[in-house]
């Protein structure tokens, strides 16, 4: 594909104020039989690259861009595949990506939908198949819950020096492995005032694990890495289940606006082993921002020989655009760039 020529055209959305941008036209062929191998294909293409870093830069982008080419699915149980991107490249999991695509496929006809009830949209993502069960009310969409693949723990109070002090580290998996720390135990809380430092810390943690045994997968090397670091302020259990408000920093020092999808789930993982949530329960997640994505348990299963989950996370995904972006070939600054 010449990016000096061609058009992407895109659809925004946001979920829980995250970002996600869907490429509905413009990409190049990405092959691979399966979602995983398509994104092994991207990892190392030019071509595909270049799209990416188009939408994902500024002046198109910005920082904490999030968005994903929409992929066919690993065979018919699904409606379609999706390869999530953003800065630094592409990541195994999204759980607010897979709740805008859910709006998005009932939204535009892809999944066709009853105008009042649930309909379940199937999506293949590189760490497995999910499903977006869809509700709507008067035609319209109303509220968006995704069963994510298993969530497990990995590693509980993992001790890490870093800048701030000695801190302990959970480390779960939730479609992604994330480390859970708490902001408290770094002298922080999850606010827009402590924002640099929880970016600085998050980053720090996540480096100083990235190449342990902890961030290994257990059957896949592909699905490897600590994708980020999850700083919880936690504010008590109520009748229904724990309050807590987190922010993710993931991939290099970019910020999750949103609760953050499969981090809600790795988080879900640490908390039912606790004993702080079971089936019947919710765990009412915020944001740095203020949004909430509600967490629940539905079902316990055996993930790689230990001890998993089935979770699902409701949230709700609106639209805020459409556009079909060009590099004009005399632009200097080409795909753009980064600025931190």
């Amino acid at each position: 594909m010449d990016t000096a020529t061609a058009t992407v055209s895109v659809t925004d959305y946001h979920t829980a104020g995250e970002p996600f941008r869907i490429v509905t036209a413009g990409q190049p062929e990405i092959p691979g039989s399966t979602v995983l191998e398509r994104r092994e294909f991207a990892r190392s293409s030019a071509d595909v690259d270049r799209v990416r870093r188009l939408l994902v830069n500024e002046p198109r982008g910005h920082a904490d861009m999030y968005g994903g080419f929409l992929v066919p699915a690993d065979d018919d149980g699904a409606d379609f595949g999706v390869l999530f991107w953003h800065k630094d490249g592409y990541s195994t999991a999204c759980g607010h990506g897979t709740i805008a695509l859910g709006a998005w496929a009932v939204n535009t006809g892809r999944v066709p939908a009853a105008a009042d009830g649930d309909t379940d949209v199937v999506i293949d993502v590189p760490s497995g198949r999910v499903t977006a069960r869809v509700s709507c009310a008067g035609g319209r969409v109303k509220r968006v819950a995704f069963r994510n693949v298993a969530s497990y723990v990995i590693a509980r109070k993992v001790a890490l020096d870093t800048s701030r002090g000695p801190v302990l580290a959970d480390i779960s998996y939730g479609g992604a492995s994330y480390a859970s720390v708490d902001a408290s135990s770094v002298g922080l809380a999850v606010d827009a005032a402590h924002y640099p430092e929880l970016i600085a810390i998050g980053r720090e943690v996540k480096w100083a694990l990235n190449d342990t045994r902890w961030a290994r997968h257990p059957s896949d090397r592909r699905l490897d890495g600590i994708y980020g670091t999850i700083l919880v302020d936690d504010l008590g259990d109520g009748p229904d289940g724990p309050h807590q408000r987190n922010v993710t920093v993931f991939a290099d020092g970019e910020v999750d606006r949103s609760p953050c999808g499969s981090g809600t789930s790795a988080r879900i993982a640490v908390l039912a082993d606790d004993g702080r949530l079971a089936i019947g329960q919710t765990l009412t997640h915020e944001s740095i921002i203020g949004t909430t994505f509600l967490g629940r348990v539905v079902a316990e299963v055996r993930a790689h020989d230990r001890a998993g989950l089935i979770t699902e996370i409701e949230g709700m995904a609106y639209q805020t655009g459409t556009a079909a972006f060009s590099l004009d070939p005399d632009d200097p600054l080409g795909t753009g760039f980064l600025l931190r």
